[in-house]
């Protein structure tokens, strides 16, 4: 059935219930906003030295995935750059919106042992994309 969400009910203003039910819904995802058959390409392309290329590189996997991928990932980190903007009241600088959401949106198909080497570079990708939001999604 189509729920009708009304966000002016109380529930909804704390805004940690809307942000852990973001963050769940794209967890729960059957496969993360980045593909799994895109997860070695971005942590390869996060690890180059030039930052020019690193840039050019992230830019070009974002503009290959799947429209559906692509499209959803502008949305959510055209959001995510306002958030930033406000960072002064919310304390979500770039560096703790990547810390949050840089696992959930790029995680690898099976959990290995380098988990914690992972994350480091899963964050480093959601930071690059958040720093450089306009020349990856230019409008």
């Amino acid at each position: 059935p189509d729920e009708q969400l009304d966000l002016d009910d109380g529930r909804w203003e704390d805004i940690h219930v809307v942000t852990g039910a973001l963050k769940l819904f794209l967890r729960e995802l059957p496969e993360p906003l980045v593909p799994f058959s895109h997860f070695d390409k971005f942590i390869a392309a996060i690890k180059i030295q030039d930052l020019s290329l690193r840039g050019q590189c992230i830019r070009d996997l974002v503009l290959s995935l799947p429209p559906a991928h692509r499209d959803t990932m502008k949305v959510l980190f055209r959001h995510l750059c306002r958030v930033v903007e406000h960072k002064e009241e919310n304390r979500m600088s770039v560096q703790s919106v990547a810390i949050v959401f840089g696992p959930t949106l790029l995680r690898p198909a099976s959990e290995e042992s380098n988990m914690a080497m992972h994350m480091v570079f899963q964050n480093q990708v959601v930071e690059h994309i958040l720093n450089h939001y306009g020349y990856i999604f230019p409008d």
